[in-house]
């Protein structure tokens, strides 16, 4: 299944995962609440419009009501599969891997324009969708958007929590591969996942090498990079 802008309002997700070994994990709705509400408080531009980074599934399928939509690059954090799913992307048994932000690096990605008027209700549905589990930290992060002129901006993103139990730290290739390979869960495949993101960059004209080189050696059936170009998605 696809994860919709409905299931959010009506948390639906919530209720998938309150039937699931990772219950105990899940945060209280106060204690979501009480967190969103900290990074409303905390807006860089009080009263203005919100830039929301997305680096994974955001790119393909947002949900979140935006006026503007421009590629960007978001400084201080990088891309990489930093945690494993035990439900969206993989079981408890078989666990997938999803992309994260970890510290270091730059990232290219997408940036969405929130509207003001929208941002309350924006954020209650950004954090059903990311917080549940507390695996990430929203941050606002200094942004570039792409083609356009100017100091950078701050933009919501969210980082990994490295003092979660689901965090990763650095994996090795065959590692990646081998959790993206067969593990399948509540949203689909893993390496379906690992697919749109590339493809959703692609459109957008940027190129992620680590990004290329996992889906290579997923279609290839080896953990060395193929030897040769994978249906275009490998520059």
């Amino acid at each position: 299944m696809s994860i919709t802008r409905e299931d959010l309002e009506q948390d639906r997700l919530r209720t998938i995962l309150d039937n699931t070994p990772i219950a105990s994990a899940l945060l209280s709705e106060a204690a979501l609440e009480a967190s969103w509400r900290a990074a409303l408080a905390s807006l860089p531009d009080p009263g203005g419009d919100v830039w929301l980074f997305g680096y994974g599934s955001l790119i393909w399928n947002p949900m979140v009501e935006h006026s503007e939509r421009v590629p960007a690059k978001l400084y201080g954090y990088h891309r990489g599969f930093y945690l494993y799913s035990r439900i969206n992307r993989g079981t408890w048994d078989n666990p997938g891997l999803v992309l994260g932000l970890d510290r270091g690096g730059s990232c290219q990605g997408i940036a969405f324009r929130i509207p003001a008027v929208s941002i309350e209700t924006e954020l209650k549905m950004l954090w059903r969708r990311e917080m549940l589990t507390g695996a990430y930290l929203p941050r606002w992060l200094p942004m570039q958007l792409k083609d356009k002129h100017g100091p950078r901006i701050k933009a919501l993103a969210f980082v990994m929590n490295r003092n979660h139990n689901s965090y990763t730290g650095r994996l090795p290739d065959p590692t990646v591969v081998s959790h993206l390979r067969d593990a399948c869960g509540l949203y689909g495949p893993a390496r379906e996942y690992l697919r749109n993101t590339l493809e959703g960059l692609l459109k957008e004209g940027f190129q992620d090498p680590y990004l290329a080189r996992l889906w290579a050696q997923l279609e290839s059936g080896k953990d060395q990079p193929a030897a040769k170009k994978i249906a275009g998605l490998v520059p």
